[in-house]
């Protein structure tokens, strides 16, 4: 098997932020509170400064969420923008996934609502003045019940506006039909709270005949564990009848589609996080990606995806420059981090072994939007228990490594929100504040005035690793050694080596709770190159050490729940 994509000569590192959440500075926190009540971030609120204290972390590329216009509870009639219904609205402020105009941004993040598209097209502005990429979220496999664009170019047709709504199926219709039934609302707890009582929330939706729900849902009344806020679009697949594919002539959603982002590539976004993209037909992505390439080269496309059968498929036939690493090198990590009883290290062998014919085309992540928080009580309740694993995985390969914001400060994701719940996540749903990212963004001075020692501690171990990691050739394009080690756990310890021509970078990580004194052998190629003593650069620390020879092996003690990265020349 080859790789797709060139190999990097800088490693991508992505920062994802929420930017409803990002510069809200409001500690209200009220549950199920209103924008007025806890208030809301805005485009102008990520500042040249902020987004310079970002870069200083080693970030080459910013994960704007949430951008573009979606359902909500919040009221901008007078604006120009319809008024949605609650009763499919999941949170007040509203999932940023149930896309309501692919066109248009969401006026939430504007300080001026009638000039939403211009403050957007700033912030663009100030990321690329500091040579910082944007990347947006594209929503290709569904939209919002009430889809309507406002704002869609001239020509432009919306989804469903030439569909025959009396087909459960047909190639040219954008949506899939359950005929001659209703939509029926799910029940949802959640939402049964007084301030929601009346027309917002009256436990009726017209929608007749009812769509299919986003997650394949072929009926008129999803449960509300499905994403019932949500339409499923046709890219020409009939899933009712074996999955029959009417892929030519080319189905409309797919030129639509692509009209969408042309339309974002112009305003110089410079990247695509394609949300669920395997549940879109890869052949839509051969067709979109080279096309829409070839007019702007530069740009990348990114998949989310869970199915470990079809990454391969998504990366030589779709095209995709990455694919998340979530089930695989996430899902190895994450037991050994929470320190749960049978974690070893031959998960992340097994992970790392399955993917390494694209080992650099896969995306590595601790925490994003849909995960739970490192800090959080649910997952391992001190940041600091994740320090080996994100070393892991900002060194194991010469792919991206995504941070997550208020990650680098020990965010943990604590409060019952609204819709989110007490779910040890930051809510994409509801208005919040994020109480220690706003410590570290201090009113707007960005100098992490509020945090502890503790957590200026951990926000330097981020950015000495990520500066390192972006542009270390042994990281960017190096080889992959695993490495023999020598300790009383070494279930719980996992060292490789990285080489690139005379360059090495070795990396022990140490998942025990406790301090290990570990024996690592080198390969035997680096054996017989060794005949003087050898000065070894701890790169985490900045100090350095010297041996007179390794032959048997480099000893040392390692931190608990720490890994050390030693770079050295041979």
């Amino acid at each position: 098997m080859k790789k797709n994509a060139e190999v990097n000569k800088e490693k991508v590192v992505l920062y994802q932020m929420m930017v409803r959440l990002f510069g809200n500075q409001d500690q209200t926190n009220a549950h199920y509170g209103s924008k007025e009540e806890n208030g809301v971030g805005k485009f102008n609120d990520i500042t040249t400064l902020a987004l310079s204290e970002i870069k200083k972390l080693g970030v080459s590329h910013i994960w704007y969420t949430g951008v573009l216009e979606h359902a909500m509870m919040t009221d901008y009639t007078t604006y120009g923008i319809s008024l949605d219904d609650g009763d499919v609205v999941k949170g007040r402020a509203g999932s940023p996934y149930a896309i309501k105009d692919y066109y248009d941004v969401d006026p939430d993040l504007a300080v001026k609502v009638d000039q939403r598209i211009e403050e957007f097209e700033a912030l663009v502005k100030r990321t690329h003045a500091l040579d910082l990429k944007v990347i947006i979220d594209f929503v290709p496999n569904h939209v919002a019940r009430k889809y309507h664009s406002d704002k869609k170019p001239a020509g432009v047709r919306d989804f469903g506006e030439d569909d025959n709504r009396s087909k459960a199926f047909s190639a040219t219709n954008d949506f899939y039909y359950i005929p001659g039934e209703p939509f029926i609302v799910p029940t949802q707890e959640r939402l049964s709270l007084p301030q929601f009582e009346g027309d917002i929330r009256d436990g009726r939706f017209d929608e007749n005949p009812a769509k299919a729900t986003g997650n394949n849902i072929f009926s008129a009344n999803p449960s509300d564990q499905d994403w019932y806020e949500t339409v499923k679009l046709n890219y020409g697949i009939d899933y009712q009848n074996g999955d029959k594919e009417y892929l030519e002539p080319i189905p409309p959603v797919w030129e639509k589609t692509k009209a969408i982002l042309l339309y974002w590539a112009e305003k110089g976004v410079d990247g695509f996080r394609c949300d669920m993209a395997e549940m879109v037909p890869v052949e839509f992505w051969n067709w979109v990606i080279p096309q829409v390439k070839t007019e702007y080269p530069n740009l990348i496309f990114i998949a989310e995806a869970y199915n470990p059968m079809v990454y391969e498929k998504y990366l030589t036939i779709g095209k995709f420059d990455y694919l998340y690493d979530k089930v695989g090198l996430y899902d190895a990590l994450k037991p050994l981090i929470k320190n749960d009883e049978g974690a070893n290290v031959e998960m992340i062998r097994q992970s790392k072994n399955f993917i390494k014919d694209y080992q650099n085309q896969f995306l590595s992540f601790l925490e994003n939007h849909d995960e739970e928080r490192i800090a959080s009580a649910g997952f391992a309740g001190n940041p600091l228990y994740a320090q080996p694993a994100m070393v892991v995985s900002a060194t194991i390969s010469g792919g991206p490594i995504m941070l997550y914001f208020g990650q680098e400060v020990g965010e943990p994701g604590k409060g019952n929100e609204g819709y989110g719940g007490e779910d040890n996540r930051t809510t994409i749903f509801d208005y919040w504040g994020v109480p220690e990212h706003q410590k570290w963004m201090n009113n707007g001075k960005f100098d992490g005035g509020g945090l502890s020692t503790t957590q200026k501690d951990l926000r330097s171990f981020y950015g000495n690793l990520l500066r390192f990691v972006k542009n270390d050739p042994a990281i960017v394009e190096g080889t992959f050694t695993e490495l023999e080690v020598s300790s009383n756990t070494p279930e719980k310890i996992y060292a490789f080596i990285r080489s690139f021509e005379n360059q090495h970078v070795l990396v022990l990580a140490n998942f025990n709770r406790d301090s290990s004194n570990v024996t690592i052998t080198l390969p035997k190629e680096l054996l017989t190159r060794q005949d003087q003593s050898l000065t070894i650069k701890k790169v985490l620390t900045g100090n350095s050490f010297q041996i007179n020879s390794f032959n048997d092996g480099i000893s040392l003690q390692i931190e608990p729940s720490f890994a050390q990265i030693l770079k050295f020349e041979l």
